[in-house]
């Protein structure tokens, strides 16, 4: 029964990154996006996969860790390319 709610967790969790996703990918910009953050909630990701594999508890759960790892590295990839839109658009001058 832990296992169920640990993935149920770990899926609502995951239910954000889609819709972040998608936010920054339309944005086209880095502004109110912290990319520390990103990497930090990686990093946990990162550590709650470890932890699986250093028990040996694999099960369905490490699924869910992967595709929200996959889906913030995404999100952080996303960012370095708003992050480069954003530096084009400091460079050239606006439109009046």
């Amino acid at each position: 029964m832990q296992l169920f709610f640990e993935a149920l967790m770990i899926f609502c969790f995951g239910l954000s990154w889609p819709i972040s996703i998608s936010k920054s990918i339309k944005a086209r910009t880095t502004k109110g996006k912290s990319v520390i953050f990103l990497f930090f909630i990686n990093i946990g990701y990162a550590f709650g996969i470890t932890s699986k594999l250093i028990a040996g508890t694999l099960n369905y759960v490490i699924i869910f860790y992967i595709i929200n790892f996959i889906l913030v590295s995404i999100d952080i990839i996303v960012y370095f390319r708003n992050r480069k839109l954003d530096l084009a658009s400091e460079k050239t001058p606006a439109a009046q």
